[in-house]
């Protein structure tokens, strides 16, 4: 397979420091381990910010971005959502007005929230607060063609790149990921059957709410795709090409280099974990700065999640994507943050240790 042109130099977080971080979180007024997740992590973002900042342990939130990135698929013509794909821009439209979900959780926490146009079929005009990444107008259908050239994977990993080394620019120091893109699901799905080497019987689930008839036709349409693209599934580039999303593509590429810049990546739903299955494939250190924002309904979510060892902070019930689990994950990684930094030592409070 051809050496990507887009490379990423990620380097594995220090655990040197983990017992006196550890330590600093026990001896909190508390019994060991009672903030359960907000202590694992906490630890997480101590040895990510150490790197950045070895002479004080304070932890810090600086700007943090939300990047919702849409696409649409070639696969959603041949009716596996509930939705036709003229509804990935409308929703697009939806987003720079400010009217979605995604924009009331953004507003509510804090988030600074980005859409980025990575190849819908219509582009939208004369609308402000949408960037223009466009790799395509859609996806091939991947159950007849590739979903693009190899070529194309890496000028998606190139743009998100400098996406993301803007907003490291700005100072901001974590990135989430949400996407759009009717079809996703069944790209998504495909993706996790090539990487994880499941039945597609496994990996596909009902999206947003299809019914029994249009699910089965969504199996055998993901089955096709594996079919199809059997003997070119050689690494993780070739998988997004054969079978990923423009979206999917360039959430892997940004998550690469945020975690080449040290900074934290929270990872939504079922698309994003996707991508970041991806992106562990390509660079297995990206994995130290992976937080897991939610688990969803998605049934092969929660295989996703188990195979990437991950512990998702939230569960919900939700299936919208958007980045809707991610935005609301926001105040737990500050909570871990601001307890961590704040909350008083035994000695501090003159109370006796329960260590």
């Amino acid at each position: 397979m051809p050496q990507s042109a887009v490379s990423f130099q990620i380097n594995p977080v220090s655990k040197v420091q983990d017992q006196t971080i550890q330590q600093k979180i026990d001896l909190k007024t508390k019994p060991p381990g009672s903030l359960g997740l907000l202590e694992s992590l906490a630890l997480q973002i101590a040895r990510i910010q150490g790197a950045e900042q070895p002479q004080t342990d304070v932890l810090k939130i600086v700007h943090p971005t939300l990047l919702v990135f849409a696409g649409d698929h070639g696969i959603a013509a041949e009716g596996v959502s509930i939705a036709p794909s003229e509804v990935t821009r409308q929703m697009v439209q939806n987003f720079a007005h400010g009217g979605a979900a995604i924009n009331v959780f953004c507003r509510q926490v804090g988030f600074k929230l980005e859409v980025i146009d990575c190849g819908i079929l219509t582009p939208v005009e004369g609308v402000e607060g949408i960037i223009d990444q466009r790799l395509g107008a859609g996806t091939g259908a991947i159950h007849l063609e590739p979903a693009m050239a190899l070529e194309t994977v890496d000028k998606g990993f190139a743009m998100a790149r400098d996406l993301i080394e803007r907003h490291h620019q700005s100072g901001c120091n974590l990135v989430a990921f949400g996407e759009m893109g009717i079809g996703n699901t069944s790209a998504a799905s495909a993706i996790m059957a090539a990487i994880m080497q499941l039945d597609v019987v496994e990996c596909v689930g009902c999206g947003t709410g299809i019914n029994s008839e249009t699910l089965e036709r969504k199996l055998m349409l993901v089955e096709l795709a594996l079919l199809q693209h059997q003997s070119a599934l050689t690494g993780p580039r070739a998988v997004l090409a054969c079978l990923g999303g423009f979206e999917i593509v360039q959430m892997t590429g940004a998550m690469l280099a945020a975690a080449e810049r040290n900074m934290l990546v929270v990872v939504d739903g079922f698309i994003a974990t996707a991508a970041a299955l991806v992106a562990v494939q390509i660079a297995p250190n990206v994995r130290d700065y992976l937080i897991f924002a939610h688990q969803s309904e998605e049934q092969g979510h929660q295989r996703m999640l188990a195979f990437l060892q991950a512990k998702p902070l939230l569960s919900l019930g939700l299936r919208l994507g958007e980045g809707t689990g991610a935005a609301l994950a926001l105040p737990l990684i500050q909570a871990a943050v601001n307890f961590y930094n704040e909350m008083a030592s035994f000695s501090d409070a003159g109370i006796e240790a329960v260590v």
